[in-house]
């Protein structure tokens, strides 16, 4: 099967595309959405007939590929694929009352998320959603207006990003039941209607009081006292962590998995090359594996930490044993800790930062901020950040800019060392 991604997000209305080697399997493109069709000779009049399989993105092409075998195997046999499905509908039209809440959010939890979704991330949508239903588990899908979906969506709103969260997954769950002839299709989907982009995140609350959705980047003064006054506060394994983030600018979800087998010397220069199943954009058709150039402290911490034996650079050891990658919720939580507003563990007696309101994430807008500063050109930066280039200027330019890397975090390591290592202003 092949399916090209690219054709089907330009794909405009009143046009489709056909799936090589799937015979009759085609993505049709309306107003409104696009469609996965099955066209077919009828078996007995040799008539051509269409019948919808379901929706794109929600139904992603090996499903359709899947929907469609049994539709072809159906109409080989004999049958009508198209009758078949208007006699499974009339019969879920027929007692609409026996599908409940619950069911919605378990079927979507077993055959959509468990199955599309990784573990971690599968298991918390689904702690999301039941939570949120949880006194309306046995109410019938039939009984879901648009003011029970408002009122159950408005109940979550003082947590802006849980709200849109269950909102979205809501709505994919009725997709994902509607196609799977669950529930009628004639059923409004509510969830994708209410508040639509009314919902705004307040930012973290510190001491009860929201610190807005401002970002946070580091001045220079601080990135001083930061490195040179703070990081003892902290193991080694964090302290490391934090600095490759800053002189990196990569992500700390991707620092943690960081792998022996990952790193090599390449023309001189330590190279740190993250595959591209283990980034953010895992799942963006044309994202690539990450390269990263190390320099300086950066290149040294590596360099120390592959000495120190043990496939992970940054490991962890389970209660059972079990050696894997350290988390960065990990990381977070140390740096949470020592922060002078944290009332986590209130029996601890600790020191406390002196550089305040920071998280991992702006060290690494703060080194890309830098990169800015000095020249660094946007679509360089961006590489440097890992981020996938949108739209047309994408699809065009593959180049991927290994030698401008290599310059720009060459530049950054020896701009941070002397922010670092200047010797701090003394007052008059």
């Amino acid at each position: 099967m092949q399916f090209d991604a690219r054709a089907a997000k330009a794909l405009q209305p009143g046009s489709y595309i056909v799936v090589d080697g799937c015979k009759g399997l085609r993505l049709v493109a309306t107003a409104s959405r696009k469609t996965w069709t099955y066209r077919y000779k009828h078996p007995g009049t040799g008539q051509m007939k269409q019948v919808r399989l379901g929706y794109w993105p929600e139904m992603p092409p090996v499903d359709a590929a899947a929907r469609w075998n049994e539709m072809r195997a159906l109409r080989d046999a004999g049958g009508d694929p198209k009758a078949s499905r208007k006699k499974r509908a009339t019969a879920v039209q027929a007692a609409p009352a026996a599908y409940t809440l619950g069911d919605l959010v378990r079927d979507y939890a077993t055959g959509y998320l468990e199955v599309r979704r990784e573990a971690k991330g599968a298991r918390a949508v689904r702690q999301r959603l039941e939570k949120a239903t949880l006194q309306h588990q046995a109410l019938p899908v039939a009984d879901v207006t648009r003011r029970f979906a408002f009122d159950l969506i408005t109940s979550l709103a003082d947590r802006p990003v849980l709200a849109n969260s269950v909102k979205t997954e809501l709505a994919a769950a009725w997709v994902h039941a509607m196609d799977a002839g669950r529930i009628p299709e004639d059923l409004p989907n509510w969830w994708a209607q209410v508040l639509a982009r009314k919902l705004r995140s307040k930012g973290a609350r510190r001491d009860g009081v929201h610190k807005g959705t401002g970002k946070r980047v580091l001045q220079d003064a601080e990135v001083r006292d930061l490195m040179t006054g703070n990081m003892h506060l902290f193991s080694q394994q964090v302290e490391d962590f934090l600095t490759l983030q800053l002189w990196t600018c990569t992500r700390g979800a991707e620092i943690v998995q960081m792998r022996r087998e990952f790193v090599r010397e390449e023309g001189g220069v330590l190279w740190w090359t993250m595959p591209k199943e283990l980034t953010k954009n895992r799942h963006i058709d044309d994202a690539v594996d990450l390269r990263v150039p190390l320099f300086g402290r950066a290149a040294a911490i590596v360099r120390r930490l592959m000495a120190g034996g043990g496939d992970w650079l940054f490991p962890s050891v389970s209660r059972r044993g079990v050696v894997g990658p350290q988390t960065q919720a990990y990381m977070q939580s140390k740096v949470h800790y020592r922060q002078p507003y944290s009332k986590s563990r209130p029996d601890h007696v600790r020191d406390r930062l002196t550089v305040t309101h920071w998280s991992p994430h702006d060290l690494r807008r703060t080194g890309r901020t830098m990169l800015a500063a000095m020249g660094c050109p946007h679509e360089v930066g961006e590489a440097i950040l890992g981020h996938v280039v949108p739209g047309v200027a994408g699809d065009y330019n593959l180049y991927r800019y290994d030698k401008e890397r290599a310059h720009w975090l060459a530049a950054l390591d020896a701009r941070l060392e002397s922010i670092v290592t200047q010797p701090a202003l003394t007052p008059a």
